[in-house]
């Protein structure tokens, strides 16, 4: 039987991996189906500490699993398909198989909701991108028009964020008002850089043949008609969707399917922990959620103590 299973291998379960490692506890680290995570789809991280001249994302997250690999973490690569967490020990079916542990830390992350469309998924990491916080900053995107799609908080953040660099940020979104809060729509409104462009909608980022981003289409979803947008770079911004689902009716959620912590960071069943994007609809950073994995890791070797005291 596991002493601690970690599900993820973002920053946090990778952090969380290092902290119980360290700790003895000998944690299995169950990649999941992204194996590091999100962070190992951005090619550069320019804003984690330690990095002055930023790091691939891979290489940061090769990095984190070699570091608890070497306090005696056991990575492997697989999907956890079930959880019982009603009763002790914790049951988890894995890649078909049953494991039992005393403790769970859930790190499963979150994944962006994305436009659908067969030139977004072609051009990404080529100027589309889901974060302006990882890669606004990056030389293709200085003094060049950009696009952010959404109209919510998350949108108006990313393109208050991208005025930094861009020389003009568009804010295309399907309907004829934002759905920010009012501070954080006036804000972005009131800001000379940021050109709404109300009722739209993307119906293809162009321009695949160049393999880059070099424009939009749009369409206006009351007239029909299209149009085009010349842009160095496509900003999604239409949400997140945690990786939970398998965790539904076992730790408590809110109505998005984000997990609540209860106490700490440990959620509604006792001796299961949470960490990173699959509770942090906020910050959802690299750092935050290493942040996270090192207090979730805190908490469960804290929860095991007391197990045998």
């Amino acid at each position: 039987m596991e002493k601690v299973v970690i599900i993820g291998t973002g920053c946090a379960g990778l952090t969380a991996a290092i902290y119980t490692a360290r700790a003895n506890l000998n944690p299995l680290v169950l990649t999941g189906l992204l194996p590091g995570g999100l962070l190992t789809t951005t090619s550069i991280v320019e804003n984690y500490p330690g990095f002055p001249v930023g790091i691939d994302g891979y290489e940061l997250m090769t990095r984190m699993q070699q570091q608890a690999e070497k306090f005696g973490a056991r990575v492997k690569v697989a999907a956890v398909e079930a959880v019982d967490f009603s009763r002790r020990p914790f049951k988890l079916t894995v890649d078909g198989e049953a494991v039992e542990t005393q403790a769970v830390i859930i790190a499963s992350g979150a994944g962006h909701r994305h436009l659908g469309l067969p030139s977004e998924a072609k051009l990404e990491q080529k100027g589309v991108t889901f974060c302006a916080t990882c890669d606004g900053a990056l030389p293709m995107f200085r003094n060049q028009p950009v696009v952010v799609v959404g109209g919510g908080d998350s949108a108006c953040e990313e393109a208050l964020y991208l005025t930094r660099f861009a020389s003009v940020v568009y804010l295309a979104h399907r309907r004829d008002a934002l759905r920010a809060s009012k501070i954080m729509a006036e804000r972005t409104l009131g800001n000379a850089k940021i050109k709404p462009v109300w009722d739209s909608v993307v119906t293809e980022v162009m321009d695949v043949s160049q393999d880059k981003v070099t424009g939009v289409r749009l369409r206006n979803v009351k007239t029909n008609t299209e149009s085009a947008i010349d842009c160095a770079g496509v900003f999604v911004a239409i949400g997140h969707v945690p990786s939970t689902a398998i965790f539904q009716g076992q730790v408590a959620m809110d109505e998005n399917g984000y997990v609540l912590p209860q106490r700490g960071t440990e959620t509604s069943a006792s001796g299961v922990f949470v960490a990173g994007d699959c509770a942090d609809h906020v910050y959802r950073q690299a750092i935050t959620a290493a942040g996270q994995g090192c207090a979730a890791a805190i908490d469960a070797e804290r929860y095991l103590a007391h197990l045998s005291a």
